[in-house]
C-alpha cells in the first residue's frame, strides 16, 4: 500500500503543479480574497453536522468562568465565527485571524449574536499573539485551526501563555486516521491538493501529539469519527487546562 500511496501522491502533486507556480509569482494571494466567502457558506453545513459534538464541547466553558465578571475568551483562527453561537452569554470575545478578509463576515456572525461582547478582531497569525497580553485570558478556543498553522506546538504554546492559571485550551481538530485504514491512504495522496483548496490546510496531522506534548496540567481528550466527507472523518476535541 505504501509504494501505491507514493505513486497516487505523485500524480496528484503533478496535477497541482499550476497551483504551485501560481503561489510562487504570488498569484495565490488572490484566493485568501476569496477564501472566506468559501468558508463562510462551508460552516453552515459543518455546523449543522457537528452541532451536537459543538454544544457538547462548549457546555464546559462555563467551568472556567471567573467568580467575578464575564468569561474572557480569546478564539485564535475565528474565520467567519462559526462558534459564537455556542457561546454563553456575556461572554467578552478578542478574535484573531491572519486573514483580515474574514472580519466582514465575523462581522456578520457577531451582529447574530447579541448575547455575546464583541472585544476586537486582531489580525494575527496563531505563532505570534503579541497581542494579547499573557494570562488575560480565561479561555482560548481554536477549531478548525491547526490543520493550517506553519507551526502547531508554538500556537498552542502561545495559547497557554495568554491563559490565566487555571484556563482552559477548548479544540476541535480534523486529524489523520490510523495507518492501516484506506482514509490514511487517501489523506495523503489528496493532501497536495487540500493544501490549496484549504489555504494551506494539512489532513495528515496528528495535531492531538502537539497538545499532549505542550504541558498541560490536566487534558480531556476523545478521538471520534465526525459525520462528514471521510478526507476529514477523524476528528478530536476536548480541552487542555492550564
Amino acid at each position: 500500500m505504501s509504494i501505491l500511496m507514493h505513486v497516487c501522491t505523485l500524480v496528484i502533486k503533478i496535477l497541482v503543479l499550476p497551483l504551485q507556480v501560481a503561489e510562487l509569482l504570488g498569484l495565490y494571494q488572490l484566493y485568501k480574497r476569496v477564501f472566506p466567502v468559501f468558508i463562510y457558506n462551508i460552516s453552515f453545513s459543518y455546523n449543522s453536522k457537528m452541532n451536537d459534538k459543538k454544544r457538547e464541547l462548549f457546555r464546559e466553558l462555563l467551568r472556567f468562568s471567573p467568580r467575578a465578571g464575564p468569561l474572557r475568551l480569546l478564539e485564535v483562527g475565528c474565520g467567519s465565527g462559526a462558534n459564537f453561537q455556542h457561546y454563553p452569554s456575556g461572554c467578552r470575545i478578542t478574535c484573531t485571524d491572519p486573514n483580515p478578509h474574514f472580519k466582514e463576515y465575523l462581522q456578520k456572525n457577531m451582529d447574530k449574536s447579541d448575547h455575546l461582547v464583541y472585544e476586537k478582531f486582531v489580525v494575527a497569525p496563531g505563532e505570534d499573539l503579541r497581542a494579547v497580553e499573557d494570562n488575560s485570558v480565561d479561555v482560548v478556543v481554536c477549531t478548525l485551526v491547526l490543520c493550517s498553522v506553519s507551526n502547531a506546538p508554538k500556537v498552542i504554546q502561545e495559547a497557554k501563555r495568554v491563559l490565566r492559571p487555571g484556563g482552559a485550551f477548548f479544540f476541535l481538530e480534523h486529524v489523520v486516521d490510523e495507518p492501516s485504514t484506506w482514509t490514511y491512504f487517501f489523506q495523503h495522496v489528496f493532501q497536495p491538493f487540500m493544501y490549496y483548496l484549504g489555504d494551506g490546510c494539512e489532513i495528515t496531522r496528528a495535531t492531538w501529539k502537539h497538545i499532549e506534548a505542550a504541558g498541560f496540567s490536566d487534558l480531556k481528550l476523545l478521538h471520534f469519527q465526525a459525520p462528514l466527507v471521510f478526507l476529514i472523518r477523524p476528528h478530536i476535541s476536548g480541552y487542555a487546562v492550564k
